[in-house]
């Protein structure tokens, strides 16, 4: 499977070029144009009760979409938002991604739903959360506005509404700016403060706050 960017950084698409026998996995809904005679199939991920967690729980589609080629083929994805895209490359323990956050991977790649209790609550995107983990290794992310990877060893504070995903070396907690006031005057609201080392993927823009600045523009 070959895999290319375009359009980064503002409306990315990918680009899967499979040989025979090849496949791969994607968001319901993704598919953008590919060629004729990929064969399409509808995939439940890790099972029933994992992919109505996914659908009800963690903001992702009931179904996957599984493209596999029997001959040489191309298909490109695409994401519902504007922005960019970024392929990384899975470590031995995965990567934990916000629900929207995934576009495509290699049909080994598992995914499953995790709750991560009330901090996943306030974390800006709901308590539930996509775990994705090997046998296969390339995932491509999703970000709303342009996509920033970091190698973080220490400690990061981030802006809920701009995680898209982190390495399990990371662990974070919701906290606030400081006291009340900059906490109701600021208008930064909750934060998110990662501890530990790995990396961490932003995207630059914020989707609830794009939602809030348009709203007062549409008619009653």
């Amino acid at each position: 499977m070959e895999t290319r960017l375009h359009g980064n950084p503002d409306y990315g698409h990918l680009e899967v070029r499979l040989e025979a026998g090849e496949a791969v996995l994607a968001e319901s809904g993704a598919m953008a144009w590919m060629d004729s005679g990929l064969e399409l199939r509808a995939r439940m991920a890790g099972g029933f009760l994992r992919a109505l967690g996914r659908r009800f729980l963690g903001g992702e589609s009931f179904f996957l979409a599984e493209y596999r080629a029997p001959a040489a083929a191309t298909i490109h994805l695409a994401p519902s938002l504007p922005g960019s895209l970024r392929e990384a490359v899975l470590g031995a323990e995965g990567i934990w991604v916000a629900p929207g956050a995934f576009l495509a991977a290699e049909p080994e790649i598992e995914l499953r739903t995790r709750f991560l209790g009330w901090r996943g609550l306030f974390s800006g995107t709901g308590p539930f959360f996509l775990r994705l983990q090997g046998p296969g290794r390339r995932v491509v992310l999703a970000s709303y506005g342009a996509l920033v990877e970091e190698a973080v060893d220490g400690e990061r504070i981030v802006d809920t509404g701009h995680l898209v995903a982190w390495e399990p070396g990371l662990d974070f907690r919701v906290t606030t700016p400081g006291g009340w006031k900059p906490t109701l005057f600021s208008g930064e609201g909750l934060l998110l403060r990662f501890r530990g080392r790995g990396r961490l993927w932003l995207q630059t823009r914020n989707l609830p706050a794009t939602a809030a600045w348009l709203g007062p523009l549409l008619p009653a």
